[in-house]
């Protein structure tokens, strides 16, 4: 049974009285965007809470093509799509920081969706992988 329907900048919030199942999702997916005053199109996949989760990636240099260029979101790009990345949900655009003045290493610093258990964070925790020519790894903030 569901209690309480509101619309606000966020999206659509829906509370129940029990927990949903994957199949609650979908129906209450499939009557939102039936609606007549909500544009189907506009909707994202139905999910339960989550929380941001911040993760850093370390190993890339700032200068890039002969120290000559900066990084550029080309690379970022390629990071996300890493399979490593797949359900991954970013919450907002990677950061990309350069880690002291005089240093050629960046941080690149990740926020994801995340459920409350953590499982995904989990998972990506230590994980290296390659970006271009370069080994990167991920860690816990």
């Amino acid at each position: 049974m569901v209690d309480f329907v509101r619309q606000d900048l966020v999206g659509i919030i829906i509370v129940t009285n029990k927990v949903v199942s994957a199949l609650d999702l979908q129906m209450i997916e499939n009557y939102v965007k039936s609606a007549d005053c909500i544009n189907a199109n506009d909707i994202e996949s139905s999910r339960l809470p989550q929380s941001k989760s911040y993760l850093k990636i370390i190993g890339i240099p700032y200068l890039q093509e002969n120290l000559v260029s900066p990084i550029t979101s080309s690379v970022v790009e390629d990071i996300k799509k890493n399979y490593i990345f797949n359900n991954i949900v970013l919450a907002l655009k990677p950061q990309i920081i350069k880690v002291f003045p005089k240093s050629n290493m960046t941080i690149i610093w990740v926020n994801i969706w995340d459920i409350q258990s953590s499982s995904k964070v989990k998972s990506l925790i230590n994980r290296c992988f390659n970006v271009g020519s370069y080994i990167v790894t991920i860690c816990q903030v």
